[in-house]
């Protein structure tokens, strides 16, 4: 698991109000989401046949794991939905969370996002209050989040409020309906709202942050009650691998997320159960305990060889213990296992770069290459792609890895910038010197704009140029 490589920006970029809030973020403020291939991996498993029944591409919905404790998932334009890890840990099975997740589709495939319908509704003020509350929890300030969420002032009209219960209720008819089509059972959807029906009883400060932008009732639970109790796939239970899989996602993120001595406590010794196992490892090396944490991985590797992901975690402990040599031969490992994926590449990568040798340096560039290749978003995969290019001398590259660095974090100055470097140092007709003009004009710059800048970029060279000397 890792802080987001891939931008936060790209969550809401298709709102003013965001791309506002976005100019005045740090890079830094706006990776508050974390990356885990195994998670994702298993969550993308349970989805994609929902989302093809919905009449999505699964491939074009990307669902982000929003490091936030409280309960909360929104969905936005560009198919992206965030789930924060605080409702992922509330959810009582596997069917509880592919429910929501179906839920947040459902507003992806009605276009419900941020900003659609607020005029015709009389919703701008209260649509632009959960923009700006989304986004300050998904950029790490969830207290200014909560309060933005919460203000009762932007909940404008009761024709607002009928408008959001209404987009509501499609949702979850869209998100039912899929479910069925896809041999999924809705309950899940219906029991995970049942939980928590009594937020609907508290005032807004006292509200989760998902319920303030899901208004929940009675009848919209009992319209949900109605349609998923009378589909033919009601009374199908999770299968034991998937229930395997959610207590494996809920001790991970657990592990990681809680302080060692919490995790500890959760899942003590007693408990020899898969999860706790991989739960302890974890809390383990986070602790210190080293020894004790590749010990246990080990027991792991024993049992299930060919896991990627305990390969992974192998490489991440040794790779942060200081000894990155040894962390090659796991992360190595890890990527034989499951080429495609671009963290577990990255991971790699890494571990070359830092162990300052020129021939692991040359495959570190081969695997970042072919990592941002498959995530062409993926600004850590850049920022390490720039380092190793800088090592090695090649100023060009370098610059130009730092430009889609920028470019993937939404920094259009920035990126517009080392693009410019960059042309003036690679090859020009080359596929990297074309790739900084896209990067360029992508920006809004146009072929006239950039020969005004060489003219005056000419101009200055001559000018500073020194005499000629006999």
């Amino acid at each position: 698991m890792s802080w987001l490589s891939r931008s936060t920006a790209r969550l809401i970029g298709a709102t003013a109000v965001v791309s506002l809030m976005l100019a005045t973020a740090s890079p830094a403020s706006a990776q508050s989401a974390i990356r885990d291939t195994e998670i994702e991996a298993i969550i993308h498993d349970w989805s994609a046949p929902v989302f093809t029944a919905m009449g999505l591409e699964p491939d074009e919905i990307e669902i982000l794991l929003i490091n936030e404790s409280d309960l909360n998932a929104f969905a936005t334009r560009g198919r992206i939905m965030g789930v924060n890890t605080g409702l992922i840990l509330r959810t009582r099975n596997a069917n509880e969370l592919l429910g929501v997740i179906a839920h947040e589709a459902g507003h992806i495939k009605n276009r419900h996002t941020l900003r659609d319908g607020a005029q015709q509704a009389g919703m701008q003020p209260l649509l632009m209050t959960m923009a700006l509350g989304a986004l300050a929890i998904a950029a790490g300030a969830p207290d200014a989040g909560a309060v933005l969420l919460g203000n009762s002032q932007y909940f404008g009209t009761l024709s607002a409020l009928r408008y959001m219960t209404h987009q509501e209720g499609e949702a979850d008819n869209t998100g039912a309906r899929a479910l069925e089509r896809a041999g999924e059972s809705g309950r899940g959807l219906l029991t995970f709202f049942e939980n928590f029906r009594s937020q609907e009883v508290f005032s807004d400060a006292r509200r989760y942050p998902y319920f303030r932008s899901h208004p929940l009732s009675s009848q919209r639970i009992e319209n949900l009650r109605r349609l998923v109790t009378e589909q033919s796939n009601y009374g199908r239970q999770d299968s034991p691998e998937r229930v395997a899989q959610h207590a494996l996602i809920l001790a991970k993120i657990h592990a990681f997320m809680d302080p060692p001595n919490t995790t500890l406590q959760s899942y003590p010794e007693t408990d020899t159960s898969l999860p706790a196992r991989y739960a302890r490892a974890i809390a383990w090396y986070k602790d210190g305990q080293t020894d004790r944490a590749l010990a246990a991985i080990d027991v792991l590797l024993q049992e299930e060889p060919e896991n990627p992901y305990y390969w992974e975690l192998r490489g991440q402990v040794l790779f942060e213990e200081g000894r990155p040599a040894e962390a090659i031969s796991a992360h190595q490992r890890s990527v034989d296992l499951k080429p495609d994926a671009p963290l577990l590449r990255i991971n790699l990568a890494h571990a070359m770069i830092e162990t300052q040798d020129r021939e692991q340096l040359a495959l570190a560039v081969d695997q970042l290459k072919r990592a941002t290749a498959m995530e062409s978003d993926n600004s850590m995969g850049w920022r390490l792609l720039s380092q190793a290019y800088a090592t090695q001398g090649k100023e060009g590259e370098a610059r130009l890895a730092s430009a889609e660095m920028y470019f993937a974090l939404g920094a259009e100055q920035q990126a517009t910038q080392f693009a410019l470097r960059a042309r003036d140092m690679l090859e020009p007709g080359s596929n990297e010197w074309t790739r900084a003009m896209d990067i360029v004009f992508a920006s809004g710059a146009t072929q006239q704009d950039v020969d005004d800048l060489d003219r005056r970029n000419s101009r200055n060279r001559s000018v500073v140029a020194p005499p000629a000397t006999s």
